[in-house]
């Protein structure tokens, strides 16, 4: 047997002419994880770095300290806005009557109160611009985008509000060493911590 024989090629999928479903992202075998769909496209996620995943695990733990009974907050799990678009946003804080058991793999965009997208070099175009419209338009509550900071590598929020005349976001701050808003509930995280992790 010779490398070239063991070597295992793989078969991307040829889009149907229409793109893709949400049905289809769930459907279609042997997907990398975390892919999402995006205007009938799949978009493939690249491996990603310590600062993404740290700043995952903060908002995580800090947004289930005083959570409601009512919510719930989950990581990298697809959020259904419509037949041809199922983003999975790093981070959303849902109702907890959406929960359906341990094998569900997505969550309707009406149950989802916050979406939260740490932003990484792959991403960044989708991150501030291609979700945050669509999760505006799917009626998405609140958004925060997260990046890291060029002089401290800690996390950097920002925080947008649905304005329900424009369905569209808006800016309501910038929050550097803690953030400390009131919705979609009293949160308050220490920024900092995620020198700890």
């Amino acid at each position: 047997m010779t490398a070239e024989s063991v070597k295992r090629r793989v078969q991307w999928p040829v889009p149907p002419q229409d793109g893709y479903t949400v049905d289809d992202l769930f459907t279609l075998p042997d997907l990398p994880p975390h892919t999402e769909l995006i205007d009938g496209s799949l978009v493939f996620v690249s491996p990603q770095r310590a600062f993404h995943a740290d700043a995952i695990d903060l908002l995580v733990t800090g947004l289930r300290g005083g959570l409601p009974a009512e919510f719930k907050v989950k990581r990298e799990m697809t959020i259904v806005l419509d037949t041809r678009n199922g983003p999975e946003p790093d981070v959303s804080v849902i109702r907890a009557d959406a929960v359906t058991g341990p094998d569900q793999t997505s969550y309707r965009a009406e149950d989802v109160l916050l979406a939260v997208e740490v932003v990484s070099p792959d991403s960044e175009s989708r991150d501030r611009t291609t979700k945050p419209q669509k999760y505006a338009a799917a009626g998405i509550p609140n958004f925060w985008r997260v990046e890291q900071s060029g002089t401290s590598n800690r996390a950097v929020i920002h925080v947008y509000e649905l304005d329900p005349l424009t369905q569209a976001y808006v800016h309501t701050g910038m929050h550097r060493d803690q953030v400390k808003v009131d919705k979609p509930y009293d949160i308050v995280i220490d920024l900092t911590a995620i020198d700890e992790l």
